[in-house]
């Protein structure tokens, strides 16, 4: 990471973006339910505008690129360095019967020449995986792969990131721990049974750690206060339940978990309004460090079948956020960066959704609209890597 000798007032944020890895071809789940050669740029490609002034389809840059490639996740770890991103925030998948979508991390970065560049780490994306890719208005939510896993799973969980991402020199530690993070706090909790069985087990992974010579493990949860995706639930009291299960710090994954959009184009301005006041909220009732994100833009209509009439109905039918332009999020990391320089160095750290959420209008990832915009724009308030 960067340079920790330099006086604390002189010490810059640590920018660690969410990556979503859906973008390649061959994932076995993926194959078996949709072909070999499918990946989610399908989507991406599928896109079409569904209302006035409607910017669909959303066009990449570089092209339709296979993330696992080593060679394709080399330059995007070039390019996120040199324009100030420490760390990819992998989207990590386990369930019941093994990983997913565990290809642009296994062969993509760790295989790349420069992934000492920048840092990984992983968010346990411990959801409901839901049939959305696309979804057909009115029809069932068909739960394809639950979030709710068995302790024996968990457990396997911990043994396998521990010997095969932990350990590994690239990644991310915050005070020498490794950064874990996780997504859904309530189907968490439904794995053990109760919050002591949970608090037990994270107890029992930090035990884990420590016994393959780290000093510990940084653990993190994700917090919302709404939700997004079908199936989703807002812990009755977040606060007790980061409190009680010992976490060292909270986070947000997308604005939007916190402001509702109340038109079907939200400007970017009023989101990022109403996120900076959850910012304090959070801030003051937390107990534990809460790091700030940043969200590029909202847009999940690829998602939805494109065949059916567009509103809010629901994910991924629901209100997008417009006037997003790299300028605007510009501004945004200007007063994000302000604020958390005024804070102890060790907690200048901000979470950006995401380098790739193509299907959900979130990326920094070069586009032919607007070109390297986003990433200038955080290159330019926080400097490269």
């Amino acid at each position: 990471m960067r340079d920790t000798s330099a006086p604390p007032d002189q010490q810059r944020c640590s920018i660690a973006s969410y990556y979503f890895g859906n973008y390649h071809p061959g994932d076995p789940r993926n194959a078996a339910l949709k072909g070999p050669e499918w990946s989610e740029w399908e989507l991406v490609r599928e896109a079409r505008p569904r209302f006035p002034g409607h910017r669909q389809p959303r066009v990449p840059l570089w092209g339709y690129e296979d993330e696992s490639d080593p060679d394709v996740m080399a330059r995007k770890i070039e390019t996120a360095a040199a324009h100030g991103v420490d760390a990819f925030i992998f989207d990590w998948y386990y369930y019941d019967d093994g990983p997913f979508l565990d290809r642009p991390i296994d062969r993509g970065f760790l295989h790349a020449p420069n992934n000492d560049r920048i840092r990984f780490a992983l968010m346990w994306a411990n959801h409901d995986w839901i049939d959305i890719h696309p979804y057909r208005l009115g029809t069932e939510h068909r739960v394809l792969y639950p979030g709710k896993v068995s302790p024996a799973t968990f457990e396997r969980v911990a043994d396998h990131v521990i010997a095969d991402y932990f350990l590994h020199p690239s990644y991310w530690r915050l005070a020498g721990c490794p950064y874990f993070s996780l997504y859904d706090l309530t189907k968490l909790i439904e794995s053990f049974g109760s919050v002591a069985a949970t608090r037990l087990a994270l107890d029992r992974f930090r035990e884990r750690s420590r016994s393959a010579g780290l000093p510990g493990l940084h653990l993190n949860a994700v917090v919302w206060g709404q939700t997004i995706l079908p199936g989703e639930e807002v812990p009755a009291d977040p606060v007790g339940v980061v409190r009680d299960l010992g976490f060292d710090s909270v986070t947000s994954y997308v604005w939007i978990h916190h402001v509702p959009l109340p038109e079907q184009v939200t400007d970017y301005d009023y989101v990022r309004d109403a996120y900076l006041r959850y910012w304090d909220e959070a801030q003051d009732a937390f107990s534990v460090p809460y790091y700030p994100n940043a969200t590029v833009g909202w847009d999940s209509s690829p998602r939805a079948h494109q065949d059916d009439r567009f509103g809010n109905f629901g994910y991924p039918f629901t209100n997008t956020i417009g006037g997003n332009t790299p300028e605007r999020f510009g501004e945004a990391l200007a007063i994000i960066n302000d604020r958390l320089m005024r804070r102890p160095a060790p907690e200048r750290i901000l979470t950006v959704n995401c380098w790739n959420e193509w299907t959900e209008g979130s990326y920094l990832e070069p586009d032919t609209d607007t070109g390297m915009g986003y990433l200038e724009a955080l290159r330019d308030v926080f400097g490269p890597r």
